[in-house]
């Protein structure tokens, strides 16, 4: 279930994200609503790859990583809506850490922050993400049950040379 949500997740962005780009083509250009669709889009396809990455396939909920995915989604869906609503630059604004406020917040808000709760939050769930000793004698077996094939396949071919 959370597999196949993640995957509608990630195809619907991709055609919110395509949306967004084709409507450049425009006359007049690309509106108002693309830029956010953008961002919306980009905040969810993110989502989507992480939800795919950290998930085992037969969970059919996020559990203890639904916090981190929602804040994740918030902090990066806030940080392009932030830098879309700010009023344009000025020569004599702002700086955030020596940075115009709108790329202060991409480059920290979106780039920096996820990337100190995501780690976290992974090291926190690595047991119960994982495989377990049942999923790994699963593969070990499967693959003692490879190799004999294997071994039989190379026999039958030595013997009819």
């Amino acid at each position: 279930m959370t597999h196949r949500f993640a995957l509608v997740l990630f195809v619907a962005s991709a055609v919110l994200i395509a949306v967004a780009y084709a409507s450049a083509f425009l006359p007049g250009g690309a509106p108002a609503w693309a830029a956010w669709l953008l961002a919306f889009g980009t905040a969810t396809i993110m989502l989507a790859a992480i939800m795919l990455g950290a998930l085992r396939s037969a969970l059919t909920s996020p559990g203890r990583l639904a916090f981190p995915f929602a804040f994740t989604w918030i902090v990066v869906f806030g940080g392009f809506g932030l830098a879309l609503a700010l009023p344009p630059e000025t020569i004599d604004g702002p700086l955030w850490l020596g940075l115009p406020r709108r790329a202060a917040i991409i480059l920290f808000g979106v780039g920096l922050l996820p990337m100190l709760v995501l780690p976290v939050a992974y090291a926190r769930t690595f047991d119960d993400m994982t495989l377990s000793e049942d999923d790994l004698l699963r593969v070990r077996e499967k693959a003692s049950a490879l190799r004999a094939e294997a071994t039989r396949a190379a026999l039958a071919r030595e013997t009819l040379r």
